[in-house]
């Protein structure tokens, strides 16, 4: 295994000096019927942009615990790559009165507040909107991160050893293991370079986050991204798959 490839970050890395204009992550979401196309090199900004504030205005160290109270969107999945480049652990779904950073979408406020240290919100609007009135206690991640530095490095390099992603509440896996389970998974998967995987599954459970992110990304493939399919049917499904050029097609796992 090649050591630039240790990790999420590092498959992120290798992917932007790879090819840095081609699609990453195509968002659809059927309840606003928003459709953002993130390239390798806009998703990059992103994540830095989101390193970059972790880092530095959230004071956010290797080892931290950060609560990711997320839906499957675009900007989770930026948010999973930052905890990467900076070390911090990326409880899914977790406790937020236990994590050091709780990060919400508007529906789990409440439970977000628990949480004593940094609080980050998400409006999950459209293009990545500010809230029309943030929430009282929480920094407005969309009026927070423009401003952010394009590029970042981290104070201390994180460890692909250490632990990076905790699921379901007794799971764990490190940068490195994450990493290889991705590639595993693509494998599995079939997916090659120019793939385009479509995945409508939440990100609750490995299979979700590597379905809908990590296991394109570790491939040279792409994912479109599907949240609240449910007010499709199977016709409007499939037409998005034949306009979106879909090769492979997920299945709970």
């Amino acid at each position: 295994m090649n050591a630039p490839q240790r990790t999420p970050a590092d498959l992120l890395r290798s992917a932007l000096a790879r090819d840095p204009g081609r699609p990453l992550v195509t968002y659809y979401d059927d309840a606003t019927g928003e459709r953002v196309e993130l390239s390798v090199a806009t998703f990059a900004n992103w994540v830095a942009k989101t390193a970059n504030l972790l880092q530095d205005d959230l004071s956010a160290e290797p080892g931290d615990r950060l609560a990711l109270l997320l839906p499957a969107h675009w900007q989770t999945a930026v948010w999973l790559l930052a905890c990467s480049s900076t070390g911090v652990v990326v409880d899914v779904q977790g406790d937020p009165a236990a994590a050091s950073v709780v990060v919400s979408g508007p529906e789990s406020l409440a439970a977000a507040s628990a949480c004593r240290g940094e609080r980050v919100a998400l409006s999950l609007r459209p293009l990545g909107a500010r809230f029309p009135q943030p929430p009282e206690g929480f920094l407005d991640y969309a009026a927070e991160v423009p401003g952010q530095g394009d590029q970042f490095t981290p104070y201390v390099p994180a460890d692909p050893g250490a632990p990076f992603l905790r699921l379901s509440g007794t799971e764990e896996l490190t940068g490195e293991q994450a990493a290889e389970r991705a590639r595993a998974d693509a494998e599995a998967l079939g997916l090659t370079t120019g793939s385009r995987l479509l995945s409508a599954a939440p990100y609750d459970s490995w299979a979700g986050l590597s379905d809908g992110l990590l296991a394109p990304l570790a491939a040279d493939a792409s994912v479109v991204l599907c949240r609240n399919t449910d007010r499709l049917d199977a016709a409007a499904l499939g037409k998005r798959a034949e306009d979106e050029r879909v090769t492979h097609t997920a299945g709970r796992r």
